[in-house]
């Protein structure tokens, strides 16, 4: 089966494509990984985009789209996929739809408030990373980690200012990919809101599974 995943910052996308993995037995292909292994790899794509991402710019469409293309031809990836971070704008959904057909969209629909209360109560260990949460995970003791004892802090990208205008973001350039996918029959809703587990119930039950 061939996905591609939407949702904002906060939606668990990240944990929910692990999920599906195992179930569907499909490679998770996000745009951060594809950058990543052809910049190591040093093809002629990885070598552009290495000189775009270290000058502070954006990747444009035409190399971005090129970088997809090389990775969805890959062996791993000819019995389905799921995509997540790609397309991110028309012109990249309808180049993608020139090489490979996808059977859904699966949009997981967080509100705003909600995605504020999970990225903003977070907590990170200074020392070691490890992430707390002022609600869900709360540490032993108030501000120190209990894996190390390090001080635990708000990161700026988890303050509401920061959250919000990732946000902004984030509708300004999908609202229109939502409804170019579902004018063509291809978006499924998903409630992003629930528990981890509630969540892949309802997408494995939205997919038919």
């Amino acid at each position: 089966m061939k996905l591609i995943f939407l949702g904002p910052p906060g939606a668990g996308k990240g944990t929910l494509a692990a999920r599906a993995v195992s179930i569907l037995a499909v490679p998770h292909i996000s745009t951060g990984n594809i950058f990543r292994a052809a910049i190591a790899a040093r093809s002629p794509l990885g070598l552009k985009v290495k000189g775009i991402l270290d000058s502070g710019a954006l990747v444009d469409d035409e190399s971005t789209i090129g970088l997809v293309r090389e990775r969805l031809a890959r062996a791993d990836a000819q019995g389905g996929y799921i995509l997540d971070g790609f397309p991110r704008t028309i012109p990249q959904a309808e180049a993608l739809a020139a090489f490979s057909a996808v059977d859904r969209v699966v949009n997981f629909d967080i509100p705003d408030a909600a995605v504020l209360e999970r990225l903003g109560g977070r907590r990170t260990c200074r020392n070691c990373g490890t992430n707390f949460h002022i609600l869900f995970t709360r540490p032993q003791r108030e501000g120190i980690c209990d894996s190390c004892g390090g001080e635990l802090y708000t990161r700026e990208d988890d303050r509401e200012g920061a959250i919000q205008k990732r946000l902004g973001v984030y509708r300004e350039q999908t609202a229109p990919l939502i409804a170019f996918y579902r004018t063509r029959g291809l978006l499924v809703d998903v409630d992003a809101r629930p528990a981890v587990d509630k969540v892949v119930e309802n997408f494995t039950k939205a997919l038919g599974l």
